[in-house]
């Protein structure tokens, strides 16, 4: 089986949404997608900021409920997953993730500098490794979308048909597999640093609810991270060498 079952509550309209976005920052995402001020006006339910936006609470509780209740990768079994399907998931789940994240949290790192950098100084350096994350992983992102991941889709076909393999022009796969795990190795470095400079991720007393969805975001970034890298480093890698070597 590649899940188990997990019971989470239900959300409803008369929840506060304060309340919500401190119980599960992921909620903060759908909140901001329908212009809802989960911060400065989160003392009330998602039924009254619904009226107050003439917006239908059925479907903000809807997504609401469809992102709380998806279920964990922790459950996977992903080493019984054939390499072209783990890549693609990797791909649409993992890389799409970056991409989206990046785009939320950078203007929140922006925002809690304005507001509260004078008396938290660190997070302008906070800022600036988020920022340097962000682009560095857009292009390994692209790296492994335009060259590693195509040759895993030739390899599995070539040994699916029987079929020769052509040499790639980067000689053998292990010289971009080196690559992309030194990569990895310095952006887990740099998020060290971002986890140090935020105390792991706690915010101070005087933090609002942005401040602390921001921070909120930045630990699942790295979690994420984590799994995306482990993933790779430790199940598409190493099979990818393997059956580089079959087909030779």
């Amino acid at each position: 089986m590649w899940r188990k079952k997990v019971t989470i509550m239900t959300i409803l309209e008369d929840q506060i949404i304060g309340e919500l976005v401190a119980q599960d920052y992921r909620t903060a995402s759908v909140f901001k997608k329908y212009g809802i001020d989960f911060c400065c006006q989160g003392n009330r339910t998602i039924n009254d900021a619904c009226e107050a936006k003439e917006i239908d609470g059925k479907s903000v509780v809807s997504d609401l409920n469809a992102l709380t209740q998806s279920q964990t990768e922790s459950a996977i079994d992903f080493k019984s997953w054939p390499m072209d399907l783990l890549a693609d998931y990797i791909e649409k789940k993992h890389h799409r993730y970056v991409e989206e994240k990046s785009l939320e949290i950078k203007p929140y790192l922006d925002k809690i500098c304005s507001v509260h950098g004078g008396r938290h100084p660190e997070l302008f350096a906070i800022k600036d490794h988020f920022y340097a994350t962000a682009g560095e992983l857009a292009m390994h992102m692209k790296k492994e979308e335009l060259i590693l991941f195509p040759f895993i889709r030739k390899m599995v076909k070539a040994n699916q048909e029987h079929a020769s393999l052509d040499k790639p022009n980067f000689g053998t796969v292990q010289n971009p597999i080196e690559m992309m795990m030194e990569e990895h190795s310095n952006e887990g470095e740099r998020f060290r640093k971002i986890e140090a400079l935020s105390n792991n991720y706690t915010a101070p007393e005087d933090a609002c609810n942005t401040y602390k969805v921001t921070f909120a975001l930045l630990k699942e970034f790295e979690q994420d991270l984590h799994l995306h890298i482990h993933l790779e480093n430790n199940i598409l890698f190493p099979s990818e060498i393997e059956l580089e070597k079959r087909l030779n």
